[in-house]
């Protein structure tokens, strides 16, 4: 009877090129699928400070995003300024680079308290 040998599941760190950053770029050209033409992000039904970090991850690893990003804001329903905030931020942050944003749905309550602060226009929410 022959032994076999162990299966290594993890290749050495040295040889995924980091630990954050993958595989080495020589194992990365491969062939990748066509990209959407627009990602959406649906907001949750409560964009407030409790939950600032978690709106800024999701809307921060989309900044770059070549495509037009649709927020959907159909289900929004409560939101304070450090929601409105982080919105803001990334709608002049994507058009200061020329890429848009695009709204999808209503949102009564976005809609008031943008007028209310003046964001309207910097939101660049529909009319």
């Amino acid at each position: 009877m022959t032994k076999r040998k162990k299966a290594n599941p993890a290749p050495a760190r040295s040889a995924r090129g980091g630990h954050l950053s993958g595989p080495p770029r020589e194992a990365r050209k491969t062939k990748a699928a066509p990209a959407a033409v627009s990602t959406t992000l649906a907001l949750a039904a409560e964009c407030l400070v409790a939950g600032a970090s978690t709106l800024k991850e999701s809307l921060g690893s989309r900044l770059d995003e070549p495509h037009p990003i649709t927020l959907d804001i159909t289900d929004l329903q409560r939101i304070d300024t450090a929601g409105l905030q982080l919105l803001t931020a990334f709608v002049r942050e994507r058009a200061g680079h020329g890429r848009a944003v695009e709204w999808r749905g209503s949102s009564p309550v976005l809609t008031s308290a943008a007028q209310l602060l003046g964001l309207t226009a910097l939101l660049r929410l529909p009319a």
